[in-house]
């Protein structure tokens, strides 16, 4: 580079465009959902306003917008709240996934957060003193780089889904959005008995027969509606256990954390019984297909006319061209959130990043604002930040 990149980074608000197509901030952050707009959020409460939010999506909260339809968030408004903005609604009310979109929409209004949608990352590299961030036909130059978009990238289907019958209907649960979707004769088979599998088995239970698959994820000792819940429970467990307990600074936080790959969390809302008085039939797991048809690990081979996913998601970091380390359970090597051996790029809304709380709405905020801290600071240490005192951001 011929030009002074700290210079150009220290120069306000407004980036300054290197060629056509090309231009530089001090941060960039990737992804618009809820980790990355309360990276935003923290980073303009530590004055660090020379940053820019990339979202592929349209619309902010477009991706909860295109879930399935009867989708209510697992935990209540109490625990659904980001950073600075409570979340309007009593207490002990479940959010539909669209009430939700649109607090993350009013939450990026409210704060101005700097969002480019329709901004899809192709490509993460290192550039002279920084990173390149490639859209497209756009770059963007930073110092630092927060990738803001989870580790739930890419829908995660077993090889052997592809030798099934093609009479098969197949959806994995990204793509599922309501009953209708899926042949009215003949039994269905949801894989994968986390909270999502569970009340999405539950739906189709209401109009057909249904088999959930998968190993019991375990559930809350007590229901989230009664009086004991609203009384304390549920706090201790998810403010408690969630965030607090279980963490890479605990024995028993490192211990769950090195399982956090293969196994979902309890399940919050829906039990065990919920799903017997639905009728819903419990098995083992998926295993393979003979004859084109599903093998459970006992050898029963099953008739169903349809297939829902409900296996996750795994990460998807192909695009990130840099010499990052990953762990035996496949995610990024890093500290708290900075990565180990590159310097300015961090991550932020990966499973258990500090906690198991850290994918959770109300535990993304901790793991942001560690690392605006870390951005403010290293700005400072590299006598780039210029600005007289920090931007003031409303309660």
């Amino acid at each position: 580079m011929t030009t002074d990149l700290l210079d150009a980074f220290g120069e306000g608000r407004r980036p300054r465009v290197r060629e056509a197509g090309t231009e530089r901030f001090d941060t960039v952050v990737i992804g618009g959902g809820q980790a990355g707009l309360s990276v935003g959020y923290h980073l303009k409460r530590r004055g660090v306003s020379d940053f820019v939010i990339l979202d592929a999506e349209k619309r902010t909260g477009d991706v909860w917008r295109r879930r399935w339809d009867s989708l209510r968030l697992f935990t209540p408004a109490a625990f659904d709240s980001l950073d600075g903005m409570p979340y309007p609604a009593p207490r002990w009310h479940f959010p539909t996934k669209d009430e939700f979109a649109d607090y993350l929409e009013a939450y990026a209004r409210r704060f101005e957060l700097p969002v480019r949608h329709g901004t899809r990352v192709d490509r993460l590299t290192r550039g002279g003193e920084g990173f390149v961030v490639a859209a497209g036909d756009r770059r963007f130059e930073a110092r630092n780089v927060v990738v803001a978009m989870s580790n739930f990238q890419r829908p995660k289907i077993p090889g052997f889904a592809a030798d099934l019958s093609p009479r098969i209907v197949q959806l994995h649960s990204s793509e599922y959005r309501r009953p209708e979707q899926l042949p009215e004769d003949g039994d269905v088979l949801v894989v994968g008995a986390g909270n999502s599998g569970a009340e999405i088995a539950i739906e189709l239970a209401k109009s057909r027969r249904v088999i959930l698959s998968g190993r019991h994820p375990g559930e809350l000792p007590f229901d989230v509606f009664s009086r004991a819940a609203h009384a304390g429970l549920l706090h201790l467990v998810i403010k408690g256990v969630f965030h607090n307990v279980l963490t890479v600074d605990t024995p028993i936080g490192r211990r769950v954390r090195r399982n956090a790959k293969d196994h979902s969390g309890p399940l919050i809302r829906t039990k065990s019984r919920q799903l017997a008085d639905a009728g819903v039939e419990r098995v083992g797991r998926v295993t393979g297909v003979r004859d084109g048809r599903p093998v459970l690990e006992d050898g029963t081979a099953l008739d169903v006319s349809a297939i829902v996913w409900c296996t996750g998601f795994r990460p998807g970091f192909e695009w990130i061209d840099l010499p990052l380390r990953f762990e035996p359970n496949g995610f990024p090597a890093q500290h708290k959130g900075a990565a180990e051996g590159v310097p300015g790029l961090y991550f932020v809304g990966l499973h258990f990043l500090y906690a198991f709380s850290s994918t959770m709405i109300h535990g993304v905020g901790r793991d942001a604002r560690r690392v605006a801290e870390a951005i403010a600071a290293r700005r400072v240490a590299a006598g780039a930040d210029r600005e007289a005192a920090p931007a003031p951001v409303a309660a």
